[in-house]
């Protein structure tokens, strides 16, 4: 009989450790990752590579890396929670938390280029944003902080012939030179990078915010649980100190506040949908 007992207790224990290796909330079968790449698939999938390798054995799951083309893509993923982790620009990583309490893990680099600035053609006849009333202008993709959300604050209250949606950041100042718009918003890192492949002197910046763009995060999704977030947590920031800096993550800073940003989100939203009017009145109308 004590034998019995005995064989019955090992095997209750037995079980016991299985179900616990097993247990849902520290498994991780499969991890997304999703990045937005404007339109550099290839780079972006070959600058994660080594990423996506690390976290592999890191965390003895599958890895898979989903470049999206712009921030449209991306917030489609968020809101079907298709990423399950998410290398997200500062707008994108702001709608996330807001909308569908994805979780602010690590910082990623900013710096102080991070604002947004409206910019017109060098020698326009437009000198401030007043100035603006009636004409075509260029808007970043829904989700970006300097090109959409924050110039769509600044340009409250205006009536625009209309607006048009650049795919990249790049293609802004290349309407502005060709002079398919009048003027367009983007970031001023991004400005000072692409003003780069026209004539000297070929734009002028109309208006600048004043308020820095909080860095992008990484951010993930809320379908994990604290046990699995912390996971990846340390998995980022025990990696190689050569692959956080070619990724351009800050496991020892804070993480980036997103207060301000979505209080500008939340009163952007109510006039997104008028920017495909024509013409495109930004202002609330009862």
């Amino acid at each position: 009989m004590l034998a019995l007992r005995l064989i019955i207790l090992i095997f209750l224990l037995i079980l016991t450790g299985c179900s616990q290796k097993s247990s849902p909330g520290s498994r991780l079968n499969k991890l997304t990752i999703g990045i937005v790449s404007y339109g550099q698939q290839k780079q972006s999938f070959d600058q994660y590579l080594e990423l996506k390798n690390y976290l592999s054995v890191k965390l003895n799951t599958v890895i898979e890396l989903e470049p999206a083309y712009n921030e449209v893509k991306a917030k489609k993923r968020i809101q079907s929670q298709q990423w399950d982790v998410v290398f997200a620009p500062p707008g994108l990583a702001a709608l996330a938390v807001s909308q569908q309490q994805y979780k602010p893990l690590v910082s990623l680099e900013g710096g102080e280029n991070t604002i947004s600035v409206i910019v017109v053609l060098a020698d326009s006849s437009i000198t401030d944003l007043p100035s603006l009333q009636g004409k075509i202008f260029a808007l970043g993709q829904p989700g970006s902080a300097t090109g959409y959300y924050f110039p769509l604050y600044n340009l409250y209250g205006l009536t625009l012939e209309s607006v048009k949606l650049a795919p990249t950041p790049k293609k802004t100042p290349y309407w502005i030179y060709q002079q398919e718009v009048a003027a367009g918003a983007l970031s001023l890192a991004k400005y000072n990078r692409y003003r780069q492949d026209y004539p000297q002197k070929s734009f002028r910046i109309l208006h600048t915010d004043i308020h820095s763009v909080p860095n992008g995060s990484i951010i993930v999704s809320p379908s994990l649980d604290s046990e699995q977030q912390q996971q990846i947590y340390l998995a980022v920031s025990e990696a190689d100190s050569e692959l956080i800096e070619s990724l351009g993550y800050l496991p020892d800073e804070p993480v980036p506040e997103y207060e301000y940003l979505i209080q500008v989100v939340t009163r952007v939203i109510p006039i997104s949908q008028r920017i495909r009017e024509k013409p495109a009145r930004l202002y609330e109308t009862n």
